[in-house]
């Protein structure tokens, strides 16, 4: 294998490359495109029965029964007060390992595990400001795409939950001055309205 390596320049960029990058897995909310690292990912299931607790924010679903573990599961689109959507067929739930704890998220749809290398992953711009920003890891682009990469502990840190709920009812307000800075975005906010 080294052998080929040597003699295969392409072969061995890609190799190197795929040392460097890191791993996502992508899912949708509405029409815009979401990724989490795959570190804490422990599994993508399709929604099974929930069972509903009563006094608990919107954006908790209630809780399942993950092969003998009792998780709750959180509706991100709900999380991002975002329009209620029913499950349908390309509905799942995202199983997360979040500081201790096991939380499953409800997304619209799975679409794949992204390799990203780090050139195509740009912070926040100085100039995007908003509370909501430390939610979002950064931002990759993919060719056309643009995927909003997000900080999977502080989104689903239970004692943060409400504080995104509130950033997201109030519009999300992370915004971009500057409309060369990210093209074709004028505004990014949290529900991606």
């Amino acid at each position: 294998m080294a052998e080929e390596t040597r003699s295969n320049p392409a072969l061995s960029e890609a190799m190197a490359k795929a040392k460097t990058s890191m791993q996502f897995v992508g899912f949708r909310l509405a029409e815009q495109e979401y990724a989490f690292r795959i570190e804490q990912i422990q599994e993508i299931v399709i929604p099974d029965r929930v069972a509903r607790i009563p006094q608990v924010p919107d954006y908790v679903e209630g809780v399942t029964n993950l092969r003998g573990t009792i998780i709750p599961i959180i509706n991100l689109r709900r999380l991002f007060d975002m329009e209620y959507r029913e499950c349908d067929e390309a509905t799942r739930t995202i199983v997360a390992n979040v500081g201790g704890r096991t939380i499953g998220c409800t997304v619209d749809a799975v679409s794949q595990v992204i390799r990203i290398s780090p050139e195509q992953i740009q912070p926040a711009p100085e100039i995007v400001r908003s509370e909501g920003a430390k939610y979002i890891a950064g931002f990759a682009k993919l060719d056309a795409r643009l995927i909003i990469l997000l900080e999977i502990d502080e989104l689903l840190d239970p004692s943060k939950m409400d504080q995104v709920k509130q950033i997201a009812s109030r519009g999300g307000t992370i915004s971009i001055e500057n409309e060369n800075t990210v093209p074709r975005i004028n505004t990014i906010d949290l529900n991606c309205n």
